[in-house]
């Protein structure tokens, strides 16, 4: 069946500069055996040869089921876990090759925000001593307001009560928990924040508050968000472009228009189906693939495609030969699929 034709989606980035450059990063956990005297046997392939550029004042969404290296690759631009291989640029400066005081220096402009805002907060510190600790270990970047009246400005910034900031968390609810770890997130004045699955944890009318939260902060301080979740739902909201994850590796990588409408990835077609649709009639009509199987083991990955061992399309080439991320023709959309330039038979309106 030939590709039908479609028009190439204007990217409003194109011309942004590049904040971050990610090329092949690869990272093996290894396994190793015996009480005293260990030996490795083997090695946990959790991310396994990822690429993507992120531009300034964009949403990069990472999605994938638990367990397929998701959360790998935002410790590894954190530098909280060193990689294998691979390169990560920042703003043209290499990023794996710094140490010490450079190290420290860059990792002002790199900020995180954890999934879970019970544990990520320490109970016995106050918010203002929560939101001031990067100070203590960046003196260099104390505001010429005080370190007390920048607090009370970032409380402010997050939709929090100024004159809270004495409180300790057991006094927040989850979702004022999870604004105090943004305002925390934001103090260095960064230029990319890693959102580790940040409303995973909360209610569903408190995520939508969180994420217009976010979005307003990105277009009044130029953010640029690597959004990591495993609901796509929640990441169509927020995300300028989608990379769905399987395995350790991108199975899919375009914008939200083209993955929601037209994925062509046979994985990113099983997500897709399973997200709840409130409307009756569309749910009716539309068709619900079941993925049999648990994910392989990843210490011992299937050959070929990854997701062979799933896939109501692989053939005998998906046995043997591991397929690239790849253009398909007349858009963006890149797809590590040997069928991707096929048109898929899943609806072209998933909304």
């Amino acid at each position: 069946m030939s590709q039908p034709a479609v028009d190439a989606p204007q990217d409003p980035f194109a011309d942004s500069e590049v904040v971050l450059d990610v090329k092949d990063l690869v990272k093996h956990f290894p396994i190793k055996e015996g009480t005293v005297f260990k030996r490795r046997t083997g090695a946990v392939q959790a991310v396994d040869g990822v690429s993507f550029q992120l531009r300034r004042g964009e949403t990069i969404g990472i999605v994938g089921e638990s367990g397929c290296g998701k959360s790998t690759v935002a410790k590894l631009l954190m530098r909280l876990e060193e990689p294998d291989s691979g390169s990560v640029t920042f703003r043209g400066e290499d990023f794996l090759s710094l140490k010490g005081e450079d190290l420290r220096r860059m990792r002002r402009k790199i900020q995180i925000i954890f999934q879970d805002p019970y544990t990520s907060l320490n109970p016995r510190m106050s918010v203002g001593d929560i939101i001031a600790e990067p100070f203590k270990l960046h003196p260099e970047a104390k505001p010429a307001q005080g370190v007390r009246n920048r607090v009370m400005e970032l409380l402010d910034l997050v939709g929090l009560d100024p004159e809270h900031i004495n409180r300790y968390p057991h006094q927040f609810s989850g979702g004022q928990r999870q604004r105090i770890g943004i305002a925390r997130g934001l103090a260095l004045n960064p230029d990319v924040i890693i959102c580790d699955e940040p409303v995973s944890a909360l209610d569903v009318s408190v995520q939508a508050q969180v994420m217009n939260l976010l979005e307003d902060l990105q277009q009044e301080l130029g953010l640029s968000y690597i959004f990591i979740a495993h609901d796509l739902s929640v990441v169509r909201h927020i995300a300028d472009r989608v990379a769905v994850m399987y395995l350790g590796k991108f199975a899919e990588l375009g914008n939200d228009d083209e993955i929601y409408r037209m994925p062509s990835h046979p994985y990113t077609q099983a997500l897709l189906s399973a997200v709840p649709v409130p409307d009756p009639r569309l749910r009716e009509s539309r068709e619900e693939i079941v993925l049999k199987g648990d994910p392989p083991n990843p210490a011992n990955p299937p050959s070929g495609c990854r997701f062979r061992t799933r896939c109501w399309k692989a053939t005998e080439i998906c046995v043997e030969q591991e397929p690239e991320l790849i253009v398909r023709p007349g858009i963006t959309q890149r797809s590590a699929c040997h069928y991707a330039s096929v048109q898929a038979e899943f609806p072209t309106d998933s909304s």
